[in-house]
């Protein structure tokens, strides 16, 4: 048997692969985020290090055509798998650079923060897919629920947020404050004045 104790561990190519996905600046990992402007690799040790570096169309292969319209030029979106993750491009590329990221843009609630009183309650995903919901002033306000946010006033505290529970017997409403949580009773609507809520005989 052939001796193999001075052969390398890795390939000069493995080695090279292995140094394009670390920072050149300060050697941590890269990793892809998202901004206005799309997806791009940022380096892991943010704020430390500040280095970052575009993602090109051409970092990932075509996996699904959107039949959306693209909103610069009219032709087709694709999703792409990248080394960093999925991305979505235009398949006129490279006539054409649009890119945007895959998530789903928060949708606003039009509810606001009960927390700071600036801001306002927006939908947003986690990183496990699981929808929640929080002011959009982070990260100067951190307010969040992982229910639906409903308007309206807890019964017992007073805290001007509700949020929707599902239960085996319906959904209801509970109140958003984590120190109460109390479920909201029903309350049937009170006659007009002048009224007995009693049926007319005459």
């Amino acid at each position: 048997m052939s001796d193999r104790t001075n052969e390398p561990l890795f390939t000069a190519h493995e080695h090279a692969l292995e140094r394009e996905n670390l920072c050149p600046q300060c050697g941590a990992a890269l990793v892809m985020k998202h901004g206005k402007r799309g997806p791009f690799l940022g380096c892991a040790s943010y704020p430390a290090c500040d280095y970052i570096k575009p993602l090109h169309h051409n970092d990932g292969h075509i996996v699904k055509h959107l039949a959306t319209p693209c909103p610069d030029c009219g032709e087709e979106l694709v999703l792409r798998q990248g080394r960093y993750g999925m991305f979505i491009g235009c398949s006129a590329y490279p006539v054409c650079q649009h890119i945007e990221s895959p998530e789903r843009k928060a949708q606003a609630t039009q509810l606001g923060c009960p927390d700071c009183g600036k801001g306002h309650l927006v939908e947003r995903k986690s990183r496990y897919g699981k929808v929640f919901y929080a002011c959009d002033q982070y990260p100067s306000c951190r307010f969040a629920v992982n229910l639906k946010p409903v308007a309206g006033v807890c019964q017992q505290c007073a805290y001007p947020l509700l949020v929707e529970k599902k239960l085996a017997s319906g959904v209801r409403l509970q109140c958003a404050d984590r120190r109460c949580h109390a479920y909201q009773d029903a309350v049937s609507q009170a006659p007009e004045h002048g009224e007995t809520g009693e049926p007319d005989i005459g």
